[in-house]
Order: C-alpha cells, then sequence, then structure tokens
C-alpha cells in the first residue's frame, strides 16, 4: 500500500514536470509573438499627408492624388528638418521628385469615379533626398540605446512575449531621422527571455551588462503606456512614460486618447512620435548620461615598471691552486671559493691531498676581484701567473719571552780575614 502510494507521488510530480516544461515550450515556439522592425536606414518619412482630387478616372485621380502629395511631402519634411514654416520651403519639379521618392505609403483612401480622398505617407532616398535637405549620411548622435516597450492594459504588463499595438507601434516606426540610436527586439528566439516587463524592474547591474552585451546596445530606455478601457471596444485613455537606464529614471510622460479600438493603432502611432520627441529633449538636455556601471571593460592591472638592472659581466675560467694537507682543508677550501658572489661553478681539476689540488673556477669577474675576496676570507693569495695561489693563513709565532736565570749559592766570608800563611 505504501509502495503504491509513493508511486502514484513521482507519477503526479512527473507529470507536472512535464506540464510546467511543455508551458515554457509553448511561450517560446508561440506564433503569436515576434514583429520584425522595419529597416529605416536608408529612407526618410513623412506621413499625414492629405489629399482630395478629382480626375477624369478614378485612375487619373489617384496619380493626381499622389503628385500633391510628393510636393506637400517634401515641403513638410524639408520644413522639419530645418524647423522653418513649410511656406520657405523649396518647390521641387515632379521630375526630380520622381527621383526622390522611395514608395508611397497609403493610411487612408476613398476611391470614387473621378475623385480621391485619401491619407498617405512618402517615403524619401535618404541618400539622394539628404543632399536637397542639407544633410547626408546616417550619422548618430546617441549611443546605441536598447528599446524596451512595455504595455500594460487589465493589470497584465507584457513587452515582447506576446503581441500587443505598442509593440507593433514601435516595429513599425522609421528611426532613421530620429537623433536616438534605438536597438529593436522582435521578440522571437530568446527575445521573451531575455528582455520583458520584469527586467525592467530589476536593479542588478551583472544581468544588464550581459543583455546589452548580447544585443550591442550601450544604455537602455524604457518606454511605457498603460491603457485604460472605459468598456470592451470603447473609448481607451492610455498615459505613456519614458524612462532612462537600468534604475528606470522618469524622464518625462503624456496622455492620449482613442475614441473606440479600432483608433487604437493610431493612438499608440502618435504616441511612439512624441516618446520619440521626448528621448530626443532629453539627449539635446544632456539627460541620457550613461551609467558608468554598465561598461564591462575593466581597467587594466597597474603594470610594475621594472628598475633598471647592469649587465653581467660575462664568466671566465680561473684556476687555483690550494695546499691541501688533508681532506677537511680541500673541502674547505672548496666551499668558500663557492661563497665567492660572482663564482658561476667551482669543478676540481686534481686532488692531492698532502700536495697542491687544482681547481677550475667559472667567474664573473677579475682574478683580482677573486684573489681579494678569497683573503678577505682568510687565505693567503698569490699570483702565479694566471693562476692564483692560496695558502691557509697561519697566525704569527709570539716572540720567546727571556728565562729567569737560577740562583747560585754564595759563598760565607771566613770570620778572619785572610792573612798571610804562616
Amino acid at each position: 500500500m505504501v509502495l503504491s502510494r509513493r508511486l502514484t507521488i513521482l507519477a503526479l510530480c512527473i507529470a507536472f514536470c512535464g506540464l510546467a516544461a511543455g508551458g515554457l515550450y509553448a511561450q517560446l515556439e508561440s506564433g503569436d509573438r515576434g514583429i520584425l522592425p522595419i529597416d529605416s536606414s536608408g529612407t526618410l518619412e513623412i506621413t499625414g499627408i492629405k489629399v482630395d482630387v478629382g480626375g477624369k478616372t478614378a485612375a487619373e485621380a489617384r496619380f493626381n492624388g499622389w503628385r500633391i502629395a510628393q510636393r506637400e511631402g517634401f515641403k513638410a519634411l524639408w520644413a522639419k528638418q530645418h524647423r522653418r514654416p513649410i511656406s520657405e520651403a523649396p518647390t521641387l519639379s515632379d521630375g526630380v521628385l520622381d527621383t526622390l521618392v522611395s514608395s508611397i505609403i497609403v493610411e487612408k483612401e476613398q476611391i470614387g469615379p473621378n475623385r480621391y480622398i485619401a491619407q498617405l505617407g512618402i517615403l524619401f532616398d535618404r541618400a539622394r533626398a539628404g543632399e536637397m535637405l542639407g544633410f547626408s549620411g546616417l550619422q548618430r548622435r546617441s549611443a546605441a540605446m536598447m528599446l524596451i516597450p512595455v504595455f500594460q492594459t487589465a493589470g497584465t504588463q507584457t513587452t515582447v512575449e506576446r503581441r500587443n499595438p505598442w509593440q507593433r507601434a514601435w516595429a513599425q516606426f522609421r528611426t532613421s531621422q530620429s537623433p536616438i540610436d534605438y536597438v529593436r527586439v522582435s521578440g522571437m528566439g530568446p527575445d521573451p527571455l531575455l528582455i520583458n516587463a520584469a527586467q525592467t524592474r530589476r536593479p542588478g547591474r551583472a544581468w544588464w551588462r550581459n543583455v546589452l552585451d548580447y544585443y550591442g546596445a550601450a544604455d537602455i530606455l524604457t518606454a511605457e503606456v498603460t491603457v485604460h478601457r472605459a468598456y470592451p471596444g470603447g473609448p481607451a485613455v492610455a498615459r505613456f512614460v519614458g524612462r532612462h537606464g537600468a534604475d528606470g529614471t522618469i524622464l518625462g510622460g503624456f496622455t492620449l486618447r482613442a475614441k473606440d479600438s479600432a483608433d487604437l493603432p493610431r493612438m499608440m502611432a502618435e504616441g511612439v512620435e512624441r516618446m520619440d520627441q521626448l528621448f530626443t529633449n532629453a539627449l539635446a538636455a544632456g539627460l541620457l548620461v550613461r551609467d558608468t556601471s554598465l561598461i564591462t571593460v575593466e581597467p587594466p592591472p597597474p603594470v610594475e615598471e621594472e628598475l633598471p638592472q647592469a649587465e653581467a659581466p660575462p664568466a671566465r675560467l680561473v684556476q687555483i691552486q690550494v695546499i691541501t694537507p688533508n681532506e677537511q682543508v680541500f673541502a674547505s677550501v672548496v666551499g668558500e671559493v663557492r661563497g665567492v658572489p660572482g663564482v658561476v661553478s667551482v669543478t676540481p681539476r686534481s686532488t692531492a691531498i698532502g700536495g697542491w689540488s687544482l681547481l677550475l673556477v667559472n667567474y664573473r669577474g677579475s682574478n683580482g676581484a677573486l684573489g681579494g675576496a678569497l683573503q678577505a676570507r682568510g687565505w693567503n693569495v698569490a699570483y702565479v701567473g694566471p693562476t692564483i695561489r692560496l695558502t691557509p693563513a697561519v697566525p704569527s709565532a709570539p716572540l720567546a719571552q727571556p728565562q729567569p736565570q737560577p740562583a747560585q749559592p754564595s759563598q760565607q766570608p771566613s770570620a778572619e780575614p785572610p792573612g798571610n800563611p804562616q
């Protein structure tokens, strides 16, 4: 009974792990995510051009409307780039405009038998139109900024885990005209695991550095929007907030409204443009200062300066003769010679106990220096040609002291003085 209960618990654990793994796999492999950003590096865009023209036929009315949109689009783009009134913009011929226009975007249109009403967008070739507008190239004035679009509705926050109108608006935004160098993610691959709403609340710098290095970015911009709906499909109010850095420093915000769900994409597109303007103003004000803690490059270790060392003189062979009355003296002299600074090696060439032994010494220096060092160690040194001759230093014998003479016995004089013999 106990074994059966344990097997049941084990089976339930395995089934739960399988469901969790399946859910994670489904989250990564879901087809309801992933919006590729539009590559706008080679184009300049102007949108919201309204036309209302007529023609003999529907096709002619549409053609006339596109012609007018090209003219007004270039003037609007020139005024936007130079921050001047549209009335001061130059007027280009239709032939020149045809070479500058890359494509026409139809936002809204109504086609009648002889009338054309539409809202259009014009894409200009950046290389060609840049010369007419007074700038060229793909110059950027900011570092590469990782953009994280956070969409919140009904108490749920998402970024790129699932498709949402906020991510789609950023994917369709053409960043070529913005001074901010955006790094946008598509939501495919490992993006939902690395870039999500929870990541924007993590202050840890180690994980942020890994994420930025993976996507080739240098700093972080977070664009948040919170949508409140009156009822499903009805009016909506959205609050937009722009943040900077890993700590989420607030740069500003604004509020927009949509009349219904069909108007929501228009509100999101307008929110992207205003959010880009918010980031641009922050860059101009010097607020987008890069956080030094996000830099992965560590300073190199200090280089220890090596003091120049004097080059040692080359070693040379020196021959030493030494009187060796016994083995103790021979071992002593070999040890003394090896202990002299500059001696590389000592090799006995011939050993004669009771006579003169011969040593070959590999020494860095002159014979005089080696002889002086041995003499300081208590040896008598003599030079016989190139050979150094050593003899033990014998202490000098003390001077002989005079020995006291023994006293001679004295003769007693006689009591009577010596007289002449009788």
